[in-house]
């Protein structure tokens, strides 16, 4: 059986502390919703409507919470509340995903095996300010060589613009110097998360050296 590579930092303390704030903000969200409610339509109003507003929430941050993603040979391994497996050599979309809270942008990659239930997300890089964090250089060394075999969805782009971030970071390149981090701060703000479009990344990989 093949190794399978984690494609994820594992913090647990990170990932308590996201959790206590998440639920923090659920319930927030759900009281606030839940107030306006019974105002207008009394306690039983209020109750149906934070409870309607706050479970579909908490099932969404749950998710995330377990959400792990390895690499086995060519595949994507997800999990969540089960197991799914992604193959990065045929599937047929490759999207660039930006997303951006509070100032935090992550790099993402966003693989759809053209299957109702096969897609997978990973993490890329996350940057903040003039900071950050990548993948480990074995991750991304993994990830490009299988992504160069994918013809269907052009995944040798893809490829070469995790290469060109592995000679970045072997050149000792700044972090607002690398691949990553540049395709980060070029996204528009005012957008939660947005996909680069095919042409744009074929076009920023074509500058780069």
């Amino acid at each position: 059986m093949s190794e399978r590579l984690p494609l994820f930092q594992e913090d647990s303390k990170q990932r308590r502390r996201r959790g206590c704030s998440g639920v923090l903000g659920v319930v927030i969200i759900g009281a606030a919703f839940g107030g306006i409610a019974g105002l207008i339509g009394g306690r039983v109003a209020g109750l149906v409507v934070g409870a309607v507003v706050a479970l579909p929430l908490l099932y969404v941050m749950a998710v995330n919470l377990r959400r792990r993603v390895w690499l086995e040979d060519t595949a994507l391994i997800v999990r969540t509340w089960r197991i799914r497996r992604v193959d990065l050599v045929t599937a047929t979309r490759l999207d660039l995903v930006i997303g951006d809270v509070r100032g935090t942008r992550t790099v993402s990659l966003l693989v759809n095996a053209g299957q109702r239930g096969k897609v997978a997300k990973v993490d890329l890089a996350v940057f903040s300010g003039a900071g950050g964090r990548e993948l480990g250089v074995l991750q991304l060394r993994k990830l490009a060589n299988a992504l160069m075999n994918n013809t269907e969805a052009n995944g040798l782009v893809f490829g070469e613009l995790l290469v060109a971030e592995l000679k970045a970071e072997a050149g000792g390149d700044a972090m607002g110097d690398r691949p990553l981090y540049r395709l980060a701060a070029a996204a528009p703000p005012g957008k939660v998360v947005q996909r680069f479009p095919m042409e744009a990344v074929s076009r920023f990989v074509a500058t780069l050296d």
